[in-house]
């Protein structure tokens, strides 16, 4: 039933990469290893005609001015373009800015926006209200949909086709070079939401344009970070996303750089324990009488499945979890409420163990294949494996004292 592919090994190989990225690259007598922390707000100059010629290099990563950036910042945007394959990277305040500020970047009045029905739900909030507001005709398609479905919905006036692979909360994967193609033959951008598959998909290999992250889970590692990151395959495409940051104001605080940065020190060897233990629960929990379901995409009935194992190196730790329908979202909430090790909050791939129902908390235009069941998704961490089964174990039993 499992597919055998070893889903730790496209995190082993970022290990080297890791290490020695994004750091100082002859380093003298007495440097620590490490970078140093700066931060500041105003960068001197020796003279005026030196500030001027600085301000034109803003392309650059290089420090201007505090609101365009810190060094450490600009080493951790040079870290996360190696790592994605993209040309340039720009480092913003959150998760949901690194989608919503390429949207505003690259859409005016007038354009058309496509979405993947199984969108990130705040991406979702934003393109229905302000991108709305801002004259954007937005629409979506299934997130199972053939070449031939997808194109139904590509309209004359489509500038960006919008994905996101796995989905956070339904885990569908998509034909991302299928995407590309269609989005490229309409002159179109194809926008990939990659924080499921950072470093183990590698997205400008497959068509993609442009490609965000939410460094808030795997690459800080912590759940002490919020920051985002846009990654784009050329230099036209940088200055527009470059100079509509500058005019947003986004950038994350040197901080939250520098935590990201040590965070990815140690991102490889933490996700390839984490995916292990998480595909190695994903198949205990797959042969529970309880279960329906489980969305984990290294799983054969998971949808998608044929493309991760076409395209990616490796799994993540987030998976989903589709009750029997013989159970309530009420069961299952006492069920939730009954485990240990697995804390009930939003957001993932940090070293701790998750769960969030999603369940009612899903807008969908199109139906799912999935059964109308209640409905949870599993953040995996560093715990031992056999202590969050046993945590799982005695959740089940509270979860059959409910509807005895």
């Amino acid at each position: 039933m499992t597919d055998r592919r070893n889903v730790d090994a496209g995190w082993q190989k970022l290990g080297t990469s890791l290490t020695h990225a994004g750091r100082a690259k002859a380093p003298e007598a007495g440097t620590y290893v490490n970078l140093p922390v700066e931060r500041g707000s105003t960068v001197l100059f020796p003279s005026i005609q030196s500030m001027n010629r600085k301000g034109l290099e803003r392309y650059d990563h290089t420090s201007i001015y505090g609101a365009m950036g810190s060094p450490t910042q600009h080493e951790l945007e040079k870290l996360i373009a190696q790592i994605e394959g993209g040309t340039d990277c720009q480092i913003v305040s959150s998760g949901l800015a690194a989608c919503t500020t390429p949207l505003l970047a690259f859409l005016k009045a007038g354009d058309h926006c496509l979405l993947v029905d199984s969108i990130y739900g705040p991406t979702r909030r934003f393109a229905e209200n302000m991108l709305r507001r801002f004259g954007v005709d937005i629409s979506y398609f299934p997130p199972c949909a053939s070449r031939a479905e997808v194109e139904e919905y590509v309209q004359p006036n489509t500038r960006i086709i919008f994905t996101e692979s796995p989905g956070s909360h339904t885990f569908e994967v998509q034909d991302i070079p299928m995407l590309a193609d269609v989005a490229h033959s309409h002159g179109a951008r194809l926008f990939l939401d990659n924080t499921w598959g950072f470093g183990i998909f590698a997205p400008f290999e497959h068509g993609v344009d442009v490609s965000i992250q939410a460094l808030t889970k795997y690459p800080s590692g912590h759940s002490d970070v919020i920051a985002g990151a846009v990654t784009v395959a050329d230099q036209a495409s940088w200055h527009i996303l470059r100079d509509a940051s500058i005019q947003l104001g986004q950038l994350a605080g040197p901080d939250d750089c520098w935590l990201t940065l040590r965070g990815l020190r140690t991102m490889g060897v933490r996700l390839a324990q984490q995916a292990r233990t998480a595909l190695h629960i994903a198949t205990w929990l797959h042969e529970r009488p309880e279960v329906a379901q489980v969305l984990h995409p290294a799983l054969p009935d998971c949808p998608g499945h044929t493309y991760w194992k076409r395209d990616f190196t490796g799994a993540g730790s987030l998976f989903g979890v589709v009750l029997n329908t013989t159970y309530t979202r009420q069961n299952m909430e006492h069920m939730i409420n009954a485990m240990r090790l697995f804390g009930i909050g939003a957001s993932w791939g940090g070293y701790e163990s998750l769960v969030l129902p999603t369940t009612g908390g899903i807008t969908r235009n199109f139906g799912s294949d999935q059964p109308d069941a209640p409905a949870f998704r599993l953040q995996i961490g560093l715990e031992n494996t056999q202590d969050l089964i046993d945590d799982l174990e005695q959740a089940f039993n509270a979860l059959h004292h409910t509807t005895t």
